[in-house]
């Protein structure tokens, strides 16, 4: 009862409740803005925590990391522009539907599943955190290099209609990634003597670029000015599909969960991995990427289910679950608190505490959202002549603000050409996505694990663990080989019967 009472002393302070707001509220406006990240808008918040109470800082800190998680769904599903690395996926069925007149309905799916995905997530944060946190702490390189690999046969799945162009995309997203210098022993690679590119591709400038500058150069190109109204104000989520989507809502969740709790890996990743799940157990798998509102709930349960997660290793174990939470380590260090075992033995009520405002979070995303959704969805009845302009501006600022360097703002106009090539071609842009992130990743811990294991290759058969992945990821490939095989078949019997009736 003591620290119940605690607990309620260190929660129910004002300040708190207003710094979880003011959080929420600064997330989802950030992360709506093309360009700035929920990264960007903690690492610039954390200054103003010094002077607050312990509580009070880290809520808001979270609050800003939970609302920039679902306000990068915002514009990508109005302008095809997502306001963060995790909305990418978001887009592929959130704008067609935007497109179709159903932008009210793809935001409210969006934000219901961020919602229930944070909910979720926070559960996992407070009833598993030790649990997940020691599962975590069992992956190696090894093992990270099997769950990436099963991360990569995604792009499979991704790749609607063409197999071959999906793996293309894939592979130019990979060799894309390996620009830069070489982690191991130093030297340039990809880089053709250009300076610029020594630190790598920046993911922020390709991001806007790959996604946003297309949709102008083809408005452009057309040379027309249609004025499309996303109908805001129609109808938006019906019981029926919500229902329907609850299943990919949850599993997505789990997904995200899991993700998150193993440190280094992320939203994106999570966001794909849901929605490729989705995509595979759907009945109707041929709708996803033309709208189909599933697709929109799986991506945002997916990046929004990580949230909660990644603050497993940290308050567990001392471990920063990505780089956000890593600002948040060092938003603890400040009010001199040490994330870890001691932590949980010598400020449970603390603790406690933070875990009772992290819950509310989700409740304030909920009304915030749907605030959001009023005020922005207005974005949407802008005729696209005056707003693609506006878009080009965010684009630029976007690109530069990152690194405050011209040449990433070249950058990304050469992925935006890129990615018209992409749309001429029928080229999808996912695969080369998931490639790009994943590629890093998956160099890392190869190299680590043969390093490891002094180039023997029986350390990534060495445990449960990669046996579990490795199963995942044949499994994975075999079912789509086998959907390709089914669907070409499938294409063969038409046209014939076609031919035949003809």
């Amino acid at each position: 009862m003591d620290n119940i009472t605690e607990v309620l002393q260190l929660f129910l302070a004002t300040e708190n409740f207003v710094a979880i707001a003011i959080g929420v509220i600064i997330g989802v406006t950030v992360g709506s803005i093309p360009g700035l990240t929920a990264t960007m808008a903690v690492a610039l918040a954390l200054p103003f925590t010094f002077s607050m109470e312990p509580v009070a800082a880290i809520l808001l800190l979270v609050g800003i990391y939970k609302g920039g998680m679902y306000g990068g769904s915002i514009t990508a599903i109005l302008i095809r522009t997502p306001g963060s690395p995790a909305s990418a996926c978001t887009l592929l069925d959130g704008y067609p539907l935007a497109q179709q007149g159903e932008a009210k309905k793809a935001l409210k799916m969006a934000l219901y599943s961020s919602v229930i995905a944070d909910f979720i997530s926070n559960i996992a944060l407070i009833f598993f955190a030790a649990y997940l946190a020691k599962i975590a702490l069992n992956f190696g390189a090894p093992e990270f290099f099997w769950l990436i690999c099963f991360s990569l046969t995604i792009i499979i799945s991704l790749a609607s209609g063409s197999m071959i162009k999906g793996l293309i995309a894939a592979f130019l997203g990979i060799l894309l990634s390996l620009v830069g210098l070489d982690s191991v022993f130093g030297s340039q690679r990809l880089t053709f003597g250009n300076y610029n590119l020594m630190d790598s591709i920046s993911f922020i400038p390709l991001l806007i670029g790959l996604f946003a500058i297309p949709e102008i150069m083809e408005f452009y190109r057309k040379k027309v000015v249609p004025h499309i109204r996303a109908k805001a104000s129609g109808a938006g989520v019906s019981f029926v599909e919500l229902k329907r989507s609850l299943k990919s809502i949850v599993r997505g969740s789990l997904i995200g969960v899991i993700i998150g709790a193993i440190p280094g890996t992320g939203a994106t990743a999570a966001a794909f991995i849901s929605y490729s799940d989705a995509k595979r157990r759907s009945p109707h798998p041929e709708r996803f990427g033309k709208g189909e509102i599933e697709g929109v709930a799986a991506s945002e349960a997916g990046n929004n289910g990580v949230a909660g997660a990644t603050l497993i290793p940290l308050l567990s174990l001392g471990i920063p679950g990505d780089v956000i939470t890593a600002i948040i380590l060092g938003a603890f260090m400040v009010h001199g608190l040490t994330p870890g075992p001691l932590l949980f033995q010598e400020n449970l009520p603390l603790i406690y505490a933070l875990f009772l405002g992290i819950m509310l979070s989700s409740v304030i995303l909920l009304f915030v959202g749907s605030a959001a959704i009023r005020y922005f969805s207005l974005i949407a009845d802008i005729p696209k002549s005056i707003l693609f302009p506006i878009v080009l501006m965010f684009c630029i600022y976007g690109a530069y603000a990152v690194n405050n360097d011209t040449f990433d703002v070249w950058l990304m106009l050469a992925f935006g050409l890129m990615g018209y090539v992409f749309n001429r071609t029928g080229i999808p842009a996912a695969p080369f996505l998931i490639g790009f992130i994943l590629g890093p990743m998956f160099e890392d811990n190869l190299r680590r694990s043969l390093l490891i294991g002094s180039n023997d290759l029986s350390i990534f058969v060495r445990g449960p663990i990669t046996w579990f992945f490795i199963a995942l990821t044949v499994g994975s490939i075999l079912l789509a080989i086998y959907r390709f095989m089914s669907s070409r078949h499938k294409t063969k019997q038409s046209a014939n019967e076609s031919e035949a009736g003809t």
